[in-house]
């Protein structure tokens, strides 16, 4: 059972500190104010309005505005995580004693194995106290 909780608890503290360094990027393409495409690992797919707009002739220059815009959602992680080396001596000690004092209060009594626990008495053939006269009142 005691290495079941710290197997679980090492795997959430691994975790914690997996899901705090993550660093999360989306790309999102919209054409008006409508999304066509999203992407979490690579760039967001055009609508091909880009590619139509670049064409210009050379008669009548007539400039359009894009209505496509590309957006960009960001979220950090932590780059720099407080290594246990960094603490003091005496925070060193003080955090050592609680661990071992936190520990001890929930060790367990081992049982001892009984030597009497495979011995059975002898069968009685006569009641004894009858024998010697020994009665409670």
């Amino acid at each position: 059972m005691k290495q079941v909780i710290h197997k679980v608890t090492a795997i959430s503290m691994a975790l914690v500190v997996l899901i705090s360094t993550m660093s999360f990027t989306m790309h999102m393409h919209y054409c008006g104010e409508t999304l066509v495409d999203s992407s979490y690992f690579t760039e967001a797919e055009s609508c091909g309005m880009e590619a139509s707009q670049n064409q210009s002739s050379s008669d009548c220059e007539v400039v359009k505005t894009n209505c496509c815009t590309d957006k960009q959602l960001t979220l950090e992680g932590q780059d720099e995580l407080k290594l246990v080396n960094e603490l003091h001596l005496d925070q060193q000690v003080f955090l050592a004693t609680l661990v071992i004092t936190y520990i001890d209060q929930f060790e367990t009594c081992e049982e001892r194995p009984s030597a009497d626990k495979d011995y059975h008495p002898p069968p009685l053939v006569k009641a004894i106290y009858k024998l010697d006269e020994v009665y409670l009142i």
